[in-house]
């Protein structure tokens, strides 16, 4: 188990003192590298994921959104929340907007684009 953890601290880039210290006294950013290893580590079914990248380096943007579209790529279910429109667009085959608790808009990303996710995110229908 303490070669996995050093395998996953490592490929992440958590950083911390030990495989041992406790995730509650890791930074944000690493505990969101930690739960990220955790769950992409292996083969996954399905993906949900909230704001996977708020916060992190670009570097580390970059190297998270590669691996949640590898699970994507094997064929896991992902759905994405997020806040972050570029990262909707990047990561997302198709895009459901919810504005004031209901879903308002859905599209495939091909056949969309930020000026209509806006005015729906905004409300304008």
């Amino acid at each position: 188990m303490r070669v996995k953890a050093r395998q996953l601290i490592d490929a992440f880039k958590v950083k911390t003192q030990s495989p041992d210290t406790p995730i509650g006294d890791l930074s944000g950013g690493n505990v969101q590298r930690a739960v990220l290893a955790r769950e992409l580590s292996g083969d996954v079914d399905v993906l949900i994921v909230a704001n996977p990248c708020f916060g992190l380096d670009f570097a580390s943007v970059s190297e998270i959104r590669s691996r949640i579209m590898e699970q994507r790529n094997r064929g896991a279910a992902v759905l994405l929340l997020s806040e972050d429109l570029d990262e909707i667009l990047e990561l997302s085959d198709r895009v459901a907007v919810m504005s004031e608790g209901t879903i308002n808009y859905i599209a495939a990303v091909a056949e969309t684009d930020r000026a209509t996710i806006g005015k729906y995110m905004a409300g304008h229908e």
